[in-house]
């Protein structure tokens, strides 16, 4: 049994209503035999009979799995007495069990029509609502009818108590119903929000791991790597400025040599720290393995190259893949978008990323912006990686009409070359 219906209150009603029943029946065999009514042995033994039949649904059903689905409004289980029930089919047969006994109770005894108040909770547990008030009413109805005959008058309380009673226990049903769905919602929001907690906390490590690694991998790019390029240029350069006898020219053939092992060591290090996604290929490869993974069911996406590709600084591929993967993550999230598109655009003095989606927009001014995407990225961390390039970011939205997001990065010609000759 689900263990949630075995809270304080849930047993404390589970056991009154047991003890209620179970008195209200002692009642009606005792006031019998007392008053010497007729039938006494009848009405003995079929109360007996109903204690028992009651008895056994209570102990039977005490295994029988609790399932109780918050926003399901009908035929759910009922918490209160759920521990009662094997099964819907079983709790319907023995519920109509009890119910017929007690009938044949309110035909020898009027002290049966008592039994009713218990009942009226049973019937709206163990049924759903569209069939359990309707069976309170029928319940109510058929003790007024029971007190009518056999007291051979008609007086407000034979109304007022089986009605009042039926209207008391559809409230209290009712009412405990609701504040227990609400408690389940608002303990799936907790599990809900301790497993996003826990989520979170793991992308920020990931997230922090990657940025470090890619500010290392950029550091060594920009300062040591390139460092070592330009002194093993330079020493090429003496080198053949140097007589091929002269005494300094084996120093210098073997400073360039330790440069060039050097530098070697440099890009090493520069791949170690790459992201995966670049390890296994290019940029334009690996952006068009990003787009395979984000194609679903409710989203397209295509990738396309422009211009001539040429080879990119790796600060320069991680910081377009970064803003790629962030961008599709907000469109995923966010845009509700059925098609996207990258376009990696090669020009003479510059290189540029566009994702375009046809999804909802938004007002760029005014409008929230998610601070984490898949990359752990948001628009102002793309905006600030690439201004530290030298870059520009521009977006381009409006409700109903898409995004548009472009990422410019200058490549002059000098510093291409000297890419290239890193």
């Amino acid at each position: 049994m689900d263990s949630r219906s075995h809270t304080p209150v849930t047993a404390a009603l589970r056991l009154c209503l047991h003890a209620l029943l179970t008195g209200l029946l002692a009642l009606v065999a005792v006031r019998a035999v007392g008053e010497g009514a007729p039938h006494t042995g009848a009405v003995v033994a079929l109360t007996l009979v109903t204690a028992g039949v009651y008895g056994a649904g209570a102990l039977a059903g005490r295994p029988g799995p609790t399932r109780t689905t918050p926003v399901q409004p009908e035929g759910r289980a009922r918490p209160l007495a759920a521990s009662m029930r094997p099964g819907t089919r079983a709790a319907a047969l023995w519920l109509a069990a009890l119910c017929t006994l007690w009938l044949g109770l309110l035909v020898l005894s009027p002290d049966a029509l008592w039994v009713a108040f218990p009942l009226y909770f049973l019937q709206l547990h163990l049924l759903p609502t569209r069939w359990g008030v309707p069976a309170v009413v029928v319940t109510a109805a058929a003790a007024i009818t029971s007190f009518v005959v056999h007291r051979q008058e008609i007086a407000p309380g034979a109304f007022i108590g089986p009605l009042l009673g039926a209207a008391v226990a559809i409230a209290t049903v009712l009412g405990y119903d609701a504040l227990f769905r609400e408690s389940e919602r608002r303990r799936e929001l907790i599990v809900e929000l301790v497993a996003t907690r826990a989520e979170l906390a793991e992308a920020e490590r990931t997230a922090g791991t990657l940025a470090e690694r890619e500010r290392l991998a950029r550091e060594i790019h920009d300062t040591l790597a390139q460092g070592l390029s330009s002194i093993q240029l330079l020493l090429r350069a003496a080198e053949r400025t140097l007589p091929g006898d002269a005494p300094a020219a084996a120093h210098v053939r073997a400073a360039r040599e330790a440069a060039q092992a050097n530098l070697a060591e440099a890009r090493s290090f520069v791949r170690a720290l790459t992201p995966p996604d670049l390890e296994r290929g290019s940029l334009a490869a690996a952006l068009e393995r990003l787009c395979a993974r984000t194609t679903g069911p409710d989203l397209t996406v295509r990738f396309a190259v422009s211009g001539t590709p040429v080879e990119l600084p790796t600060p320069y591929e991680v910081a377009l893949l970064r803003t790629a993967q962030s961008a599709l993550a907000n469109t995923v999230r966010h845009a509700r978008a059925g098609r996207a598109e990258i376009t990696l655009s090669f020009m003479d003095t510059s290189v540029a990323l566009d994702v375009v989606d046809d999804g909802r927009g938004f007002d760029p001014p005014g409008a929230p912006v998610a601070e984490r995407g898949d990359g752990g990225f948001g628009l102002p961390a793309m905006r600030s990686r690439a201004a530290t390039l030298g870059g520009t970011l521009s977006v381009e939205s409006a409700p109903g009409q898409g995004t548009a997001l472009a990422v410019t990065l200058p490549l002059a010609g000098p510093r291409r070359s000297q890419e290239r000759a890193a």
